[in-house]
């Protein structure tokens, strides 16, 4: 499995872990992900793998909905 949102495509980055004597070596920075079940329309469940970043922007999205519509 990728370690890739499923929504946004945020994946992995890559960079250097760098020494105090300045040695450089690769490392991967991965995504914080979530399994998240999710509705669809027909009644069905569905996981998906999904950035915490992303859940937060959702849920200040639908506040932000909310506050409008009342």
């Amino acid at each position: 499995m990728s370690k890739k949102c499923e929504i946004t495509g945020k994946g992995p980055l890559v960079g250097n872990n760098v020494s105090h004597a300045n040695n450089k070596t690769k490392r991967r920075q991965l995504p914080n992900l979530k399994s998240v079940k999710v509705t669809l329309e027909d009644g069905t469940t569905k996981r998906l793998k999904v950035a915490v970043s992303t859940l937060r922007t959702m849920k200040k999205k639908t506040a932000q909905a909310a506050a409008v519509a009342s």
